[in-house]
């Protein structure tokens, strides 16, 4: 017995995880966190529609889900004002953004991104054989003309971008995204990801043009539905694309609890407002916090904040050992000049005043270079 015989592609990567999960940690730890504050998830939580449609709907788990999510696609259609052939619902913009990328890249292919974006794009690159060509941040956000050029000159066939970004906050006006998608190079697809498009203010994101095959566009429930558990995602692109996705998704990846409760979130507008006006709040708790410690918090579009902790990669490091340490959750960029700063999610009150209370510790400790 031999045992699995894997692609060469596949015997030639390393394991890895592009997130390490705050229950991992915990189970590591030995303890839970008191303030989970490094997974941008929306500690508001869901709707409560969201949550009595889920429940409701728990009766029919037995079933499996539409596998054409035909009613939470035709909303999302009426919402966007777009054709549901324009629109796939799928295991949240990861699950997405793996079949885009088998779709369209094959071993040796370039992929542009920026140096220090979202890594789960870059792990669904390297696990199907693509070549990651990487651009550095500008002043903090995504360089939208550095991202062009660089597909222009390696002849890419995906180029991504967020926004607002993860992991800093950051976010470019609808105007300055919509010249990057008229300068796309032929033969490249721009991945326009906007997860955290529902707290960007009124002009970040462009109109949507849903015949246009330029660009293809994500949104998710994870984040300001307060449903990241529940793995809810879609994208918005020309429908012959859309269409594509037929031929490599699972077509029952969806479950029935999932799409009911995404449904019912998409139409309680008010919940969505109180949540967005909390997140507003918080952001505002978050500045107020990193000032009082001598810090800087960064302007933020989304539902997190990055805090400049003034000094490189290796103190900010310490500093996220430290709050770990008193069981405070947040995580930080990847790659420098970046990796200054952590990155914390907004969330209520009692979470935020855990925050409050042990970051001056853990800035103690991380400059004397002992635990207190």
């Amino acid at each position: 017995m031999t045992g699995p015989r894997y692609t060469d592609l596949v015997a030639s990567l390393p394991a890895s995880v592009p997130f390490v999960g705050p229950e991992t940690q915990e189970r590591a730890r030995g303890r839970p966190f008191r303030a989970r504050l490094g997974a941008n998830e929306s500690l508001f939580g869901p709707s409560p529609r969201a949550l009595a449609a889920m429940k409701a709907a728990a009766q029919e788990a037995w079933k499996y889900g539409d596998a054409q999510n035909h009613d939470l696609r035709h909303a999302l259609a009426d919402e966007l004002g777009v054709g549901p052939e324009n629109v796939i619902v799928g295991e949240g913009i990861d699950g997405l953004l793996g079949y885009l990328v088998r779709m369209l890249v094959a071993p040796g292919d370039p992929v542009v991104t920026s140096a220090g974006a979202y890594p789960t794009f870059n792990y669904h690159v390297d696990g199907y054989g693509g070549v990651l060509h990487k651009v550095p941040f500008a002043g903090d956000r995504e360089d939208a003309e550095a991202l062009i050029a660089k597909a222009r000159g390696t002849g890419a066939k995906l180029v991504y971008l967020s926004n607002p970004n993860n992991p800093m906050g950051s976010w470019h006006a609808a105007e300055r995204v919509q010249r990057m998608i008229e300068a796309v190079p032929d033969g490249t697809l721009m991945i326009l990801d906007e997860a955290y498009i529902e707290f960007a203010p009124r002009g970040t994101a462009p109109p949507i043009d849903p015949d246009d095959p330029r660009v293809i566009r994500f949104r998710t429930f994870s984040k300001a539905h307060g449903m990241a558990g529940a793995r809810v995602g879609y994208a918005i692109a020309a429908a012959p694309l859309i269409a594509a996705f037929d031929t490599v998704r699972n077509h029952f990846g969806m479950c029935r609890i999932s799409q009911a409760g995404a449904l019912a979130s998409l139409g309680d507008r008010a919940w969505l407002a109180e949540v967005t006006a909390q997140v507003v709040a918080g952001r505002s708790r978050i500045a107020r916090i990193a000032e009082e410690n001598g810090l800087c918090a960064l302007p933020s579009a989304t539902n997190f904040v990055a805090m400049d902790c003034g000094a490189d990669g290796a103190f900010a490091r310490a500093v996220l050992t430290e709050l770990a340490a008193r069981d405070v959750f947040v995580r930080m960029p990847g790659v420098a000049p970046l990796d200054r700063c952590i990155r914390i999610s907004v969330g209520p009150e009692d979470q935020l005043g855990v925050l409050a209370q042990e970051l001056p510790r853990a800035l103690a400790a991380a400059r004397d270079g002992t635990r207190s």
